[in-house]
């Protein structure tokens, strides 16, 4: 515990702080003021470094990417592969575990060591790995690398130590499960094939052992060449060709003929007593043509073949074969039972498909109950026991990428009755007709650990859609799911052209939201430059939804000459700008061509049925103004105490009063600061060759260079809702920087039929490769870094300097980053426009003359600027819905380096301020007349919690650049710390960790750093995460209780902690992945299937591939590597259950055991010899006297 004392004596707002940290007296611009009477802050911070770590928590979602799939039938345990070398393991609801390969080399293939908690992978680098599953972090036990030879295909049978390992070359290596080395017995290609046979017989695709001789291995060549070693004699026991490509095969439990599927849409069955030419061939979806033959059909490229004890007939499941006639047509599994053949059609592309059966003897009747088809981004469970074979209810959280995912939020320590509520009424809108047999993928064990707290995050989606997601204990279950695009008319169809050209793909994209847990209020913005207001209710209602339209309009250019960097200017005064809301103008008749006052979507102005939940009240949109479309917003912040709604872009500010549905201020960014500007402004000149029967500016063919150009045009750029324009390099005093030669700034025009929204950015899916040097060398600003990111020059408002934007050509419609046609990035080193970029409302000081705190709404631009707006509100609830609230600018300016980002407040004890509140209450809820529905306000003054400190409170400003502490309202700044030099922050947040607070920030270089609050000591630094794309600048959010995430890929959440605490309890969190438990007896088969030999042969594969037998493989074909057991699997080691320690402690505790059974055996043999000794002695004393002839 480290104390800070503080001693302000005659400090003004305008000392800046030098870098040691000491105050450094002034004033601002050389005006007098007033220096605060002498007093001392005792704030005792009990955050130290040792309190943060970061650690990967769990992994949400559905593997982006998947390439293979695996199951333990034993263990009930499914893995999942993917292409940037993840494995995903699942097991019931609470056990979910991600490992990644640190190559990232793909996943090939899976195999479960069934029952015995182990997992081999083999990666496209020609790895195999072992993954042991017996801790809760599972780590890498061996690795194997092939150096001559690639792996096509594995096969491990069931209780057996030797894993098969077919090449490309068709070569069939064995490899010793537990040492982890090749074994010197090898089936070469030309051994396996005849020895007239002129061609290579391709890659192995397939690998199994008879289900009737385990001596005897199935070798499947892609040509269509199919081998049957004979493993004892090492000669191949019969040879078939056939003249189509084969993409699997699958055994009859009998072992007496299989299945194999063809690249011309056939399956052919074989019998090992005649293997001269199939005694079955079936084109499943192949009609006969007139000429006799059959139409071509898509590739089989998986079949399955299982017996059931039921049923005489057997289940035939296999993905493809499609004919081609039909174009566009969906991916099917299709499942043949009998002469009932059933089509299943997908949504996506089939990866893999696995049958599910009772038994994991290969020998034995199968009994499938269920097959697991996992598709490109989805994943789906069938239940075979049932005749329409209906789906599984998927427990997991496999839809967060229904519709791609454009900002994230996440919230910890809720209200404990807002999840029940959620869940209750998001319960009555899913989906019917699943199956209603329990999940079979039911393996591990998993418990809610000791210290939970609710938590919940909400995505929004590039439909309009929000989710909302219980993530309490590492979980994640859907509660209840919003849809913003009901709240709009649906264009009609001849209205079409026009609604086509106004809003592109996604107009409902969600880009920000805000939400109040205590009022249940929740507030959306859209990328359509619209904001709606929901409030929560458990009954229906029908109601008319409030339409507000606002003008936001910059007349003026921000071009800015700053007239003192260093000080921070503070003009008390205010400029007498009073909020005078500017009306919306009414919609004119004008052509398509001007638009002008219109917004950029139409909200239904009927009387509409909203169902129980959140229920949409009141939309405000900003609107076209002379043809031009509205920025997008940058900003967003709602208080429930006060009834207020702030939000702004880069042309100013808008404030909301939602209770009485009107606008209290509109203003430009320019006009809130009035004659206390620490700019100087260049007025804008007026537009040329403006031609009225068009209503378009034609420019003159004069053209100015693109760089130019560039400069005049607004940069908003957004990542967390935040303006990214860099910081304004700043001028020598008394020049004003002029961009765009001596006409000065024209305004911006849209081109000709470009629409002013493209389509939504989602955040999922913004996949940029960043050069390494960009990464070490870091950024000069956010605009830097997003031309580095991008590759691309973005275009001017100029028709004439249009250029579009260069993607590559893999990026899908969901991998696009596309923006609002207004929202570009121009020059990296100049700025045109002010953005608002972050606000918050709070209990405060407006004037430095105030004596008390009152509403207040901080605002903080892109120019590392702070303005502090005064709030007047009527306290009476009968005033306050009809009295009217004042908003009055005072002029009160902080500064900062860098765009802001965040605002929080502590008390002069250095405790965190909550927001005012109001309680929520059920508006459309019956009347009750004991108790009258009225507003219950909870407010946390400043001095509610501070009798001995007195009046005032703490402001913590943290920027792009640095962080700074003010003191409140003397404006003083307290602590200034300058974050980083190199980068800049991309999101910070002010939150408790450990029953304390402190400053967390994200950069764009990767690093998290902790700031100690309130003197901004560094806890924290550490490099987590290079900036690979812009997805996780957009998605990364921090929360209390030392938790943040992000979206890792498009379909993925990734939570991570970066508490100590947390850390060491994590393994109490995560769940066991593997439970022992005895592995099933083979069935006995009877006397009759022994004796006329059909029961399954046995041999030993030790003596056939033993070093012993088969000697040392060649050194050069393989490369052995131990696991490295890095610190993850050390720590999981150390703190598994069952780990080396626990093992150790096993050991010990039977060895005791054994020590104690020895022991009661000795003490059991001393009793019976001194017995035998006693009746010894009695025996000698009894015939001592005796003479020889009596005995």
């Amino acid at each position: 515990m480290k104390k800070f004392r503080k001693v302000l004596d005659g400090l003004t707002t305008s000392s800046p702080i030098n870098p040691g940290g000491s105050p450094v007296y002034g004033s601002a611009a050389g005006t007098p003021s007033a220096a605060p009477t002498p007093r001392e802050l005792d704030i005792q911070e009990t955050l130290m470094s040792e309190h943060f770590q970061i650690c990967k928590t769990v992994r949400h979602g559905f593997p982006c990417q998947p390439t293979a799939l695996a199951f333990d039938p034993v263990q009930k345990i499914l893995a999942i592969g993917s292409r940037s070398g993840g494995v995903r393991l699942l097991g019931r609801p609470g056990v979910d575990c991600h490992c990644q390969h640190e190559s990232g080399a793909a996943v090939l293939q899976l195999q479960f060591l069934i029952n015995e908690g182990a997992l081999v992978t083999a990666c496209a680098d020609d790895t195999l790995h072992l993954w042991n599953l017996r801790q809760r972090r599972p780590a890498i036990l061996h690795s194997l690398k092939f150096n001559r030879e690639r792996i096509t295909f594995c096969h491990l049978p069931f209780q057996s130590k030797w894993l098969y390992v077919g090449t490309e070359r068709g070569n069939t290596h064995i490899v010793n499960i537990e040492s982890f080395v090749l074994s010197g017995y090898v089936i070469m290609w030309n051994k396996a094939i005849e020895l007239s046979t002129k061609t290579h017989p391709g890659p192995v695709v397939h690998l199994s052992d008879s289900p009737k001789d385990e001596g005897k291995l199935l070798i499947g060549f892609e040509s269509g060449t199919i081998v049957m070693w004979d493993l004892r004699s090492k000669r191949t026991e019969f040879r078939i060709y056939y003249d189509e490509a084969i993409h699997s095969v699958s055994w009859h439990h009998e072992g007496r003929q299989f299945m194999c599927s063809h690249s011309d849409g056939s399956l052919s069955m074989w019998h090992l007593r005649n293997t001269a030419k199939p005694f079955q061939v079936t084109f499943p979806h192949g009609k006969s043509q007139r000429d006799g033959r059959k139409e071509s059909c898509k590739p089989i490229l998986k079949v399955e073949y299982k017996t059931s004890r039921n049923s005489s007939e057997a289940f035939v499941v296999f993905s493809g074969g499609l004919s081609y006639d039909k174009a566009g047509r969906r991916p099917t599994l299709t499942i043949m039972h009998g002469k009932a053949i059933t089509v299943l059609e997908m949504d996506y592309p089939i990866v893999d498909f696995m049958v599910l059966c009772e038994t994991p003897y290969s020998n034995e009747v199968q009994e499938p109950y269920a097959v697991v088809v996992l598709l490109e981004k989805d994943f789906v469970v069938v239940d075979l026991t049932q005749s329409n074979f209906p789906i599984f209810e998927n427990p997991y959280p496999m839809d967060i990428h229904e519709s791609p995912v454009t900002c994230t939020a996440y919230f910890a320590d809720c209200p404990p009755d807002i999840i029940p509520v959620l869940y209750s009424i998001g319960a009555k809108h899913k989906k019917t007709g699943y199956s209603h047999k329990e999940w079979p993928v039911s393996g591990g064990t998993w418990t809610v650990g000791s210290q939970t707290y609710p938590e919940i995050i909400i995505t929004g989606h590039a439909d309009g859609s929000i989710k909302f997601w219980d993530a309490t204990a590492i979980t994640l279950q859907m509660l209840y799911k919003l849809k913003t695009s009901k709240v709009f008319e649906k264009p009609k169809s001849g209205e079409m052209g026009r609604s086509a050209e106004l809003v592109e793909e996604d107009p409902f994209a969600v880009q920000m939201i805000s939400w109040c847990p205590q009022s249940r209020i929740f507030c959306v913005v859209g990328i359509s430059a619209h904001v709606i207001l929901y409030r929560f209710s458990k009954h229906d209602a029908n109601t008319i939804i409030t339409s507000l339209e606002v003008r936001l309009q910059c007349d003026m250019e921000d071009v800015i000459s700053p007239s003192d960097t260093e000080n921070t200017p503070c003009f008390s005064d205010p400029s007498g700008h009073s909020p005078q809301p500017q009306p919306p103008s009414p919609r004119s008749n004008t052509p398509d061509s001007v638009r002008d006052s219109i917004p950029c979507l139409k909200v239904k102005d009927r009387m509409i049925r909203m169902p129980p939940g959140y229920q949409a009240e009141l939309v405000v949109q900003l609107l076209w103004v002379d043809g031009e479309p509205p920025q997008q917003i940058t900003s967003l912040d709602l208080n429930s105490a006060y009834g207020l709604l702030a939000f702004g872009n880069c042309n100013g500010l808008a404030v909301v009063d939602y209770l009485q549905k009107t606008i209290l201020l509109c203003m430009s960014t320019v006009e809130l600061y009035g004659s206390a500007d620490p700019f100087q402004r260049l007025t804008r000149s007026p537009r040329k060759n403006r031609q009225s029967t068009s209503g378009l500016t034609e420019l003159s063919d004069n053209q100015v260079s693109l760089d130019l150009e560039r400069s005049k045009s607004p940069t908003s750029d957004h990542v967390n809702g935040h303006c990214t324009s860099p910081t304004s390099q700043p001028c020598p005093s008394g020049k004003t920087r002029v961009p765009g030669g001596p006409e000065g700034a024209r305004l911006a025009r849209r081109g000709p039929g470009r629409p002013p929204f493209r389509k939504a950015q989602s955040a999922a899916c913004m996949e940029v490769s960043l050069p390494v040097s960009s990464l070490t060398e870091g950024y000069p600003s956010r605009r830097a870094m997003l031309q580095q990111l991008h590759g691309v020059s973005m275009y001017s408002h100029d028709e004439h300097h249009i250029t579009s934007y260069s993607w590559s050509e893999r990026e899908s419609r969901e991998n696009s980053f596309s923006r609002s046609r207004s929202s570009s990035v121009s020059s990296i080193d100049r700025e045109t426009k002010e953005a608002v970029t972050t606000l918050q409302f709070a209990e405060s000081y407006g004037r430095k003359s105030d004596s008390m705190p009152t509403p207040c709404l901080w605002v903080g631009t892109s120019l590392g600027l702070v303005l502090i707006i005064p709030v007047s509100i009527p306290m009476d609830e009968e005033e306050r819905q009809e009295e009217p609230v004042t908003v009055a600018p005072t002029g009160t300016v902080l500064m900062l380096k860098g765009s802001v980002l965040r605002f929080g407040f502590l008390d002069c004890g250095g405790a965190l301020i909550q927001n005012p509140y109001e309680v929520w209450r059920d508006l459309h809820a019956p009347e009750d007349p004991d108790r009258p529905r009225k507003r219950k306000l909870v407010n946390f003054s400043p001095s509610s919690s501070q009798e001995a400190c007195g009046d005032g409170h703490l402001a913590v400003v943290c920027s792009e650049r640095q962080a700074k502490v003010f003191l409140m309202p003397s404006q003083a700044c307290l602590y200034v710390h300058n974050i980083t030099d190199s980068s800049f922050v991309l999101r910070a947040d002010v939150v408790s960790v450990c029953n304390s607070v402190c400053l967390a920030c994200f950069c764009a270089n990767g690093h998290i750093m902790t700031l100690s609050l309130p003197s901004l000591r560094p806890l924290l630094d550490i490099s987590y995460l290079p900036l690979t794309d812009m997805r996780i600048a957009r998605t990364f959010c921090f929360t209390n209780g030392g938790q943040a995430l992000y979206l890792c890929s498009p379909t993925e959440i990734q939570r991570i902690t970066y508490s100590q605490e947390m850390c060491d309890n994590l393994q109490e969190m995560l769940g066991e992945l593997f439970t022992p438990i005895e592995t099933p007896e083979a069935q006995n088969r009877g006397f009759l299937k022994g004796f006329f030999g059909g029961n399954a042969q046995t041999f030993d594969r030790e003596e056939l591939f033993g070093e012993a037998a088969a000697g040392k493989a060649s050194r050069s074909l393989a490369q052995h590597i131990p696991g490295q057991g890095g610190m993850e699997g050390m720590k999981a080691a150390a703190g598994g259950v069952v780990g080396d320690l626990a093992r150790a402690r096993i050991a010990l505790d039977e060895r005791g055991q054994r020590l104690g059974e020895l022991e009661e055996r000795t003490a059991h043999m001393m009793t019976s010899a001194e017995t035998f000794s006693k009746h010894a002695h009695e025996l000698m004393l009894k015939c001592k006297d005796k003479k020889w002839y009596q005995f």
